[in-house]
């Protein structure tokens, strides 16, 4: 096993349909606004930027993160990633009544030197963290959006 290998999911529901929820996670520059741990993002050009993220450990992740997919008819958005962490990540939307599924897969390895020296015994704080910040990702939009 790679204890440097992710895989996370996380689920969101929101009480908007996917209409409306498309271009708010197409405009990754706007992420800061609602997503407390979104510190940064730096566009490069159209399709890529340099992020920075901080969630509940005293550490920044920053990768460049390109655009590899934009389909607003399947409710996709995927990017590739590549710094302090190097894989993918994709938002897939769907209606869910008068609503919308958002459902965020993540697959990465961390590459940054300093954190991959805790692999093993970092792995289960660092899934959490992640779990925090999807967590405040899923509520900073819920407020964006006016439905809180």
């Amino acid at each position: 096993m790679d204890w440097n290998r992710y895989r996370f999911r996380a689920r969101w529901s929101l009480p908007v349909p996917p209409a409306v929820v498309y271009p708010v996670l197409e405009r990754a520059e706007d992420y800061p606004r609602w997503w407390p741990q979104v510190r940064a993002v730096d566009r490069i050009d159209d399709t890529s930027g340099v992020i920075r993220i901080r969630a509940s450990l005293p550490y920044v992740l920053s990768f460049t993160a390109r655009e590899v997919r934009r389909d607003p008819v399947a409710g996709v958005l995927e990017i590739a990633m590549t710094g302090d962490l190097e894989g993918w990540a994709r938002w897939t939307l769907t209606a869910d009544g008068s609503g919308t599924l958002a459902r965020y897969d993540q697959e990465v390895d961390l590459n940054r030197p300093s954190l991959r020296r805790f692999a093993v015994l970092g792995r289960p704080v660092f899934r959490l963290n992640h779990a925090l910040m999807m967590r405040a990702g899923r509520r900073g939009l819920l407020t964006y959006l006016g439905t809180d």
